[in-house]
């Protein structure tokens, strides 16, 4: 008797265990909703932030992982909707090393999702690119080319007059276009803890702590 009894019991709860896992589910949905409210983040809202993963021209490369972290609470009506802390995670989305010749260096990234400080939820994000560009050489190369220049000039001058001094003038500006030629322009970066502020795109929907 007591055998039959204990093997309807075992049965009984084989059978009644599942019903319980929608029923914790349900109450921990309860809960969710009892103790967060939902808000919707506008467009336009400045995230500060600081940079976890430095990116530059010459060391990132497309589709590398970014993280970065807000410096301080974003507010709305008041009340912390976004608490410091809180992660960001995107991807560098360009990168472009500066030509021996012409072109200017670049790289820019985007943030894509929001993980809130103490909460598992993640949000889609859009905070539009965050890009940096070098800084033109022009100015720089001229120099490079003119200096010699001048300096063959002289050294023209003084063997030949103004005949060698053309001639020497000629030979020296190759001289500097040589080394501009061999010379990449100037990388561009953004270090890893540098403080930069992004702009929501578009509106997020969330829930926060009431």
């Amino acid at each position: 008797m007591r055998v039959r009894h204990a093997i309807a019991s075992v049965l009984c709860a084989l059978f009644t265990a599942p019903a319980l896992v929608p029923s914790i589910a349900a109450d921990q949905g309860i809960f969710e909703r009892m103790t967060t409210r939902e808000v919707t983040v506008p467009a336009g809202t400045q995230l500060p932030i600081i940079l976890d993963t430095g990116v530059a021209s010459n060391t990132s490369r497309v589709e590398q992982p970014v993280r970065a972290h807000l410096s301080r609470d974003v507010r709305l009506d008041n009340s912390v909707v976004i608490p410091a802390g809180s992660e960001l995670y995107g991807n560098v989305t360009a990168v472009r090393r500066p030509g021996k010749v012409k072109g200017r260096s670049y790289v820019a990234m985007r943030f894509t999702t929001l993980v809130p400080r103490g909460s598992s939820e993640r949000y889609s994000v859009d905070t539009g690119r965050v890009a940096r560009t070098g800084r033109a050489t022009k100015k720089k190369d001229a120099m490079k080319i003119g200096i010699p220049a001048a300096g063959g000039a002289a050294i023209g001058a003084l063997v030949g007059g103004k005949k060698g001094a053309l001639i020497g003038a000629g030979a020296g500006g190759g001289g500097g276009t040589a080394v501009v030629l061999s010379t990449r322009g100037e990388d561009v970066g953004i270090g890893r803890g540098a403080a930069l502020t992004l702009r929501l795109a578009t509106p997020v929907a969330m829930r926060v702590r009431k």
